[in-house]
């Protein structure tokens, strides 16, 4: 039998103009890897069978018709249930929603369902999106591919996880403080969380992290996730990737490293420098410090905005104005919600004045470089029923210890791309770019110019999507 989950977009839209297969053959295919793969990896909250194949059948009339509807049409993408897919459940990861279905879809789902793409299934997340691993009440803990007794990360866990296991090659996720960039990393993926406003959203679920949450891709190659955020954005993002000035950081203050993620930047470091860019090295600024001891508290508050008022919640599935009751939720959640509802009236205050803060510091550091290069997580995969890695580094390490690299990003609106860069202990690992404010364009052109020039090597022992784990 022929197999085809290992194709990505551009072999996938290659193979239909020449009708080597068919968007049937390639879905029904992702689907049976799809339900094979999550009985050892949990990524799935929910599959969407036959809309998927009436879905594919369309896409196969148009190749047929040499009438496609783009780049995307019959290609297989899952989305993370924080999204609303028409048809299906949305669960935001919490028994509070269970039974809900959405009856439109969100506009980055809807942009893509336009597009082509065939939509088969919802990822896991952690509750209401608002942890760096993945576990819920729903399906349990999701697991990565590489190892499966070490999390994927979070909050799109299931998301990275579905495509460094060959689930389809594009995910639609999201990311309100590093949740596509750091599942990327520790799954050997490219994430990319596009600037402020570039993806516009509206028709979903209440907005706790305010508009600092966008909606972006994950894939497996840059190209991928380039084309996949233009039909997002709804417009093109060409760019030369031409000599650039780069800010390298390895450290945020203090904040432990693991050393092999440290060496495996810094080597990626040099190679930008062998490609012909400049690169400029600062072993730590503190410029996150504020950010991180504050970020946190935006989603509680959120939760806790939310939870005020049953009449916020029919949508949801509560009708009359029910009052949802937060002991239907798990503990993180319901630590989060008091966490929020005990927060001083200044907190939000404070949040508000650190990010434009932070935007004027960054304002100036872009006005020497075009682009800051830092590992895209402090730790490697951890145990996948911890909810953090308690150490880094031989170092202790609260719970946002390995996220200190990502929140600035969401804080200052910033385009932001994860990028595999080598392995450590057999585990993959990957830097982060940020660029300056709409500059999208620059940043996945430079990303994909280091992956042209260093692509990533297999790790050298059998781990991973290829293993018997998962297939």
């Amino acid at each position: 039998m022929t197999h085809f989950w290992h194709l990505d977009v551009a072999q996938l839209i290659q193979g239909y103009a020449k009708q080597a297969f068919t968007p049937v053959d390639v879905i029904e295919d992702c689907l049976a890897r799809a339900r094979i793969c999550d009985r050892s990896l949990n990524a799935f909250l929910h599959f969407s069978e036959a809309d998927a194949l009436q879905g594919g059948e369309a896409s196969r009339r148009r190749w047929a018709e040499a009438r496609p509807l783009g780049v995307l049409d019959g290609v297989p993408v899952s989305v993370k249930d924080n999204l609303h897919v028409a048809g299906m459940p949305t669960t935001w990861g919490s028994p509070l929603m269970r039974g809900f279905v959405a009856t439109e879809d969100e506009a980055p789902v809807a942009r893509i369902r336009a597009a082509g793409a065939v939509l088969f299934a919802k990822t896991s997340l952690p509750e209401f999106a608002m942890q760096g691993y993945t576990a819920n009440a729903l399906k349990g803990t999701t697991y990565n591919p590489f190892d499966v007794s070490l999390t994927p990360g979070g909050s799109s866990g299931g998301a990275a996880a579905a495509v460094a296991a060959f689930c389809g090659p594009l995910a639609l996720a999201t990311d309100g403080g590093g949740s596509i960039r750091r599942p990327a990393s520790h799954c050997g993926l490219v994430g990319f969380k596009p600037s402020a406003g570039l993806v516009k959203r509206h028709g979903g679920l209440p907005e706790i992290f305010l508009s600092h949450e966008v909606a972006g891709g994950i894939g497996r190659n840059v190209a991928d996730v380039a084309g996949f955020t233009e039909i997002l954005a709804g417009q093109q993002l060409a760019a030369a990737s031409n000599k650039v000035r780069i800010l390298y950081v390895s450290s945020f203050s203090d904040a432990p490293v693991d050393p092999g993620i440290a060496d495996a930047v810094a080597r990626a470091a040099q190679r930008f420098e062998t490609m012909g860019h400049i690169v400029e090295t600062r072993a730590s600024f503190d410029l996150s410090d504020e950010i991180n001891g504050l970020w946190p508290q935006l989603s509680a508050i959120g939760l806790a905005w939310l939870f005020e008022d049953g009449a916020r919640w029919p949508e949801l599935g509560l009708r009359g104005g029910a009052q949802p009751d937060p002991m239907m939720c798990g503990e993180a959640a319901r630590a989060a919600l008091q966490e929020g509802r005990s927060a001083a009236a200044t907190v939000l205050f404070d949040l508000v004045g650190a990010i434009e803060r932070l935007k004027r510091r960054l304002d100036t550091l872009f006005a020497s470089y075009d682009a800051i290069l830092t590992p895209a997580t402090a730790a490697l995969p951890w145990p996948a029923d911890r909810a953090y890695p308690e150490t880094i580094a031989g170092q202790a390490a609260g719970p946002r210890g390995h996220a200190v690299f990502t929140g600035i990003a969401n804080a200052a609106g910033l385009p932001a791309l994860a990028l595999p860069c080598g392995w450590v202990s057999k585990l993959p690992t990957g830097f982060q770019l940020l660029g300056p404010k709409r500059a999208d364009a620059a940043v996945l052109a430079l990303g994909r110019e280091y992956e042209q020039s260093f692509p990533l090597e297999a790790p050298v022992a059998e781990a991973g999507p290829h293993s018997g784990r998962t297939s």
